[in-house]
């Protein structure tokens, strides 16, 4: 493929057109999607540094979490505060909240960050469908993403395992799976830390990294030349 760049990345994304009951929360209709973009590039620039070999895919990003910070599993506390022990999130390192927001938690989010820092461990992370789905007429609600929403998010998430290099895929949810199991991949999967899932998604997750996780996103090789341009 072309050299990707995580601007580039999040540029396709903010030109993507969202389907029904579905809010592209990047795009350039609203001046303060800007805020948002920015902070997407930074997480994923600070990420490079990191070199994260596995992609842990959610299902969405909700409107409390993600649809607000921009920064997938995340809430305007966790930019603002810094609420996780990897040095990503906090004061001075340049995450813009929108004008008027008020500093929330997102328990998904919250969830997440704890379980990672427990483990000491930090992937990627992104969702199966990278918009936010509501209900009809509320965008201030979730929905659960559809099959086809699912597999419109297909290349996003293929795009970031080559952008990062990434060795390991891991499904969280089942949303999440069936998304990926849609493109012929076999990958494991971890319980969703939403609605009380919080054990049996650290639970999973620390089985998968004392086995040491490593299924390969597409079956093939790692790729030895991947283009990680920031521009």
């Amino acid at each position: 493929m072309a050299a990707l760049s995580i601007h580039t990345f999040v540029q396709g994304l903010a030109e993507t057109k969202a389907g029904g009951n579905s809010d592209n929360f990047f795009d350039f209709t609203n001046p303060e999607n800007a805020a948002r973009r920015s902070n997407l590039e930074l997480y994923l620039q600070e990420m490079v540094l990191r070199e994260p070999t596995v992609l842990l895919l959610g299902e969405a990003p909700g409107f409390r979490g993600m649809r607000v910070t921009g920064v997938p599993f995340t809430n305007t506390a966790i930019l603002d505060v810094g609420s996780n022990h990897f040095g990503l999130f906090g004061p001075g390192k340049g995450y813009m909240v929108p004008p008027g927001t008020v500093l929330a938690a997102e328990p998904t989010a919250t969830v997440m960050w704890k379980v990672l820092e427990e483990l000491d461990f930090l992937p990627l992370l992104w969702s199966a469908y990278p918009l936010h789905p509501h209900l009809p007429n509320r965008h201030l609600s979730n929905r659960t993403p559809t099959a086809a929403e699912a597999i419109a998010g297909q290349h996003f998430w293929l795009d970031l395992t080559r952008l990062f290099a990434i060795t390991s895929v891991v499904a969280v949810g089942n949303v999440a799976y069936r998304g990926i199991l849609a493109t012929g991949r076999s990958v494991p999967k971890v319980r969703h830390p939403a609605h009380g899932g919080k054990e049996g998604f650290r639970s999973g997750l620390r089985e998968l990294l004392e086995a040491g996780i490593a299924v390969n996103p597409d079956g093939k090789e790692p790729r030895p030349n991947v283009v990680r341009s920031l521009t």
